[in-house]
């Protein structure tokens, strides 16, 4: 608006007021008013920073690649606030916190609702075993982002770096693993399968150039097999079972007769041990008698025989003056027995012995 117009229309409303006998505005009205030009500059200057926006706070988990006219600085902006020329310059904030990938079945994708911007859930990985069995691979990569190489990885790669470099290697490996087994191995080659498959997915991405990612670790989920392999598993389990148990009877059998066995061979020893106790003390009363026997026949002489042979005779002296009719029959060295007869009493013999 000119000059002059202001001019008239601030001489019209003086004149107005005076007329009205109004009061005249305070200072700093008037002042806004001879200052009015400079406080529309201020708010178009407020207006193009919020529109264009010169700074950027970057988070902590995540880093600034500076790009200036396309040119990508190499060295990635920390956590902070930073300033930019607009238009000219940009800030690229990529996430460095650690990131997931799920390899999941349809199924159970439907199923999953993640809303953690750091979690994605892609199809699992369908794969050919060594006969050409289709098999079906669920598995977990947790993997993070190099801080230190931010920058030459997005100017590379470009933002979806980690579609150009994680899922690929994943998948290849996965394929080139699983297709060295048969589908009715890969259970119970498990643990052997999953350790391979994380070290070659750890050896494929650490050998790109500039390492733009570390692997956090890599953890086989499932593996889903065809119906029929399945099937056949089952039946080879049942027929495993059967075996076993069908050994584990023999097993019982055979420690019931070793028992039974033990058992009678126990009870053989025992008598065996009786026997030949009873024997041993029957050979040791032998022993004694014939040791007895020896030891008294050792101890006659012609002397003692003598004087056994004296004392019969005494014997029968004896008996003769009771019984003068008795009839005596003697024996020379006592190896028979003395006869007399009671010549009184026919009925009557009496029998003696050199030991009498």
């Amino acid at each position: 608006m000119p000059a002059d117009m202001n001019d008239y229309f601030k001489k019209g409303n003086n004149q107005d007021r005076r007329n009205n006998n109004s009061p005249e505005p305070p200072d700093f009205i008037k002042n806004i008013e001879k200052n009015s030009n400079l406080i529309y500059f201020l708010l178009a200057v407020v207006g193009f920073l919020f529109f264009t926006k010169p700074f950027v706070i970057i988070n902590e988990g995540e880093r600034g690649v500076k790009v200036t006219t396309g040119k990508y600085e190499l060295t990635p902006l920390e956590p902070g606030l930073h300033f930019v020329i607009p238009v000219i310059q940009q800030i690229i904030i990529v996430d460095t916190k650690v990131r997931v990938i799920n390899y999941r079945s349809l199924d159970k994708m439907l199923s999953e609702n993640s809303f953690d911007d750091g979690i994605m859930t892609k199809p699992a990985i369908t794969v050919l075993d060594k006969r050409g069995l289709p098999v079906t691979i669920e598995l977990t990569v947790q993997y993070q982002l190099n801080k230190t190489n931010a920058s030459k990885t997005i100017s590379k790669w470009g933002i979806s770096w980690e579609e150009k470099i994680i899922n690929p290697v994943v998948r290849d490996i996965v394929r080139n693993v699983i297709g060295g087994y048969d589908a009715e191995s890969l259970p119970i080659k498990r643990n052997e399968i999953a350790k391979l498959i994380d070290t070659k997915i750890r050896e494929k991405i650490d050998n790109l150039q500039d390492k733009p990612a570390h692997l956090q670790s890599i953890q086989l989920r499932e593996i889903i097999l065809p119906k029929r392999v399945k099937e056949q598993i089952e039946r080879v389990q049942i027929a495993k079972q059967e075996v076993e148990k069908a050994q584990q009877e023999v097993e019982k059998a055979k420690q019931i007769a070793f028992k039974q066995q033990e058992l009678a061979r126990g009870e053989a020893e025992a008598k065996k041990i009786h026997a030949q106790g009873v024997a041993d003390a029957i050979l040791i009363k032998a022993k004694a008698e014939a040791e007895a026997n020896k030891l008294i026949a050792s101890s006659l002489n012609n002397e003692l025989l003598k004087l056994k042979q004296i004392d019969v005779q005494r014997g029968f002296n004896e008996a003769l003056k009771e019984n003068k009719d008795a009839k005596i029959f003697l024996t020379p060295g006592g190896s028979t027995p003395n006869i007399w007869i009671d010549m009184k009493n026919d009925s009557k013999v009496k029998t003696s012995t050199s030991s009498e």
